[in-house]
């Protein structure tokens, strides 16, 4: 069975089965070439309201199933994930420009993702609560009822599942943007893969599209809860507009995450662990090693190693080289990163290597000679560029890596885990990787970030995903009617 024939989609949306979108359609395009690829339908604010209404009659029924033929359709998800991971694979590869591996990662993850809530849908929902008075008094958890998941372009078939997964395992009905830029990967194969599982209509609905859309989605009174993947200045955006309609919003924002490479580390796994953080998927991930602090007895030689192993990767297209580095996903984006290294070398940082550009296919960058005030330091580049800054003591790499509005991921190399254990301690971060980069994700572990990375809840586990996805609510039980008074 082919997953994603064209011929399914054109011009169209998932919404209670293929319907004409109202907002139109737009080409899905290669970033590597500029080609074509697909057409895909774009909603706009009425698809979202009929898709909404439809969920919450739709939610219902899929919560009254019970919870192992919920689990089934999880599984199977799952299942269906693994076995069509080539075709899916090559999409992401042609429409995010990825290279096959992460591919690979993402079909794999996704997988994970249904399983571990198909094992969600069983967990325990509540707690019995001690009580002053002579009755039972109980906690439960319950669906929140329809759920708004918004995804981005970079990873979206796991930034997606994440959230979707947990959500339809616990009860919920959910309608899903994508980014329209990656409308396939990120829409299209999430819808099918739930079709064939046997997902019931209506309770899952895909509808890419851009701000109108999103707009839409967040003020729907059908839907109760927004999980939203992206910047953190449109994070704010979807927070502000939540916060007027008092729905709860679960923000998973951007960061500029800090690689702590201590006096004591192994240089040579130093290198490859700040060359894979920084350049892995053109740095277009929340969790990109964005600033490497390096004790001043190694910056230098540090610095001459990372540069030579950036000039050394092969950028191109994934789908016909063999290459590290694919395309960044559009003009705009790639603009965006080229003006934060020629800003940063105008204010005196030095282009170690890189800094060019073909089409859309950036060089692997390194900059040295950096301060906290070099642009492609200071902000979130979200591109292939590694900035180098030293320091001379722990307490000046704590402070350095903590300067950071962002509070998402963190590295911190050493021989020493004691001492790395400690300095973590100090540098606000929701996710802290010892001897590692910065960049690491599992379906069963907690994930998310603080200040302006996130607004504080977490996506992934049991305990992160009932919190996320259910509401509670408290109830009594007792023989008999209580007598009062009047």
């Amino acid at each position: 069975m082919t997953l994603l024939d064209s011929a399914d989609w054109h011009g169209r949306i998932y919404s209670d089965g293929w319907v004409r979108a109202d907002g139109g359609d737009a080409a899905v395009r290669e970033p590597a070439t500029g080609d074509e690829i697909g057409r895909t339908g774009i909603a706009n604010a009425a698809d979202v309201a009929r898709a909404a209404a439809r969920a919450a009659q739709a939610q219902r029924d899929w919560a009254a199933t019970p919870y192992d033929k919920r689990a089934a359709v999880l599984r199977r998800a799952g299942q269906l994930w693994e076995e069509h991971a080539a075709e899916v694979g090559d999409w992401i590869v042609r429409e995010t420009g990825s290279v096959p591996p992460k591919a690979t990662l993402e079909t794999d993850t996704a997988a994970q993702e249904c399983y571990e809530a198909a094992a969600l849908a069983s967990h325990p929902l509540g707690e019995i609560i001690q009580s002053a008075q002579p009755r039972l008094s109980l906690a439960r958890r319950l669906p929140v009822g329809v759920v708004g998941v918004i995804s981005p372009f970079n990873v979206p078939i796991i930034l997606g599942v994440r959230s979707v997964a947990p959500a339809l395992a616990l009860g919920n009905a959910v309608v899903l943007k994508p980014d329209p830029r990656t409308a396939v990967t990120g829409g299209v194969a999430v819808a099918r893969i739930f079709e064939e599982a046997g997902l019931p209509p209506g309770v899952l609905h895909v509808l890419p599209g851009g701000p109108e859309a999103g707009e839409a989605l967040v003020a729907d009174p059908h839907v109760r809860l927004i999980s939203f993947t992206g910047s953190t200045s449109a994070g704010r955006q979807v927070g502000q507009a939540a916060a007027r309609h008092l729905k709860r919003v679960l923000l998973e924002l951007g960061g500029n995450s800090a690689l702590v490479v201590l006096d004591d580390a192994d240089l040579d796994l130093a290198v490859s662990a700040g060359a894979w953080g920084s350049f892995l998927h053109q740095g277009q991930i929340c969790m990109t090693t964005g600033r490497h602090l390096v004790h001043e007895s190694l910056a230098d030689e540090y610095v001459d190693r990372l540069a030579e192993k950036a000039a050394q990767l092969p950028v191109g297209d994934p789908a016909r080289e063999h290459v590290a580095l694919g395309p960044i996903i559009d003009e705009r984006q790639r603009d965006k990163i080229h003006s934060l290294v020629t800003g940063s070398v105008d204010a005196g940082a030095t282009l170690v290597t890189g800094g060019t550009y073909e089409n859309l296919f950036y060089r692997p960058t390194v900059l040295s000679g950096v301060t906290p005030a070099t642009p492609a330091y200071a902000h979130e580049v979200f591109g292939p560029v590694a900035p180098v800054l030293r320091f001379g003591d722990l307490d000046e790499a704590a402070k350095l890596a903590a300067d950071s509005e962002y509070g998402l991921s963190l590295g911190i190399l050493s021989r020493d885990v004691m001492k790395a254990m400690a300095f973590a301690e100090r540098v606000p971060s929701g996710i802290v990787h010892i001897n590692d980069q910065t960049v690491s994700d599992e379906a069963v572990a907690p994930f998310g970030g603080v200040a302006a990375s996130g607004n504080g809840p977490r996506l992934g586990g049991p305990a992160a995903n009932l919190a996320a996805f259910t509401e509670t609510q408290w109830v009594t039980v007792q023989g008999d009617i209580t007598r009062y008074p009047f």
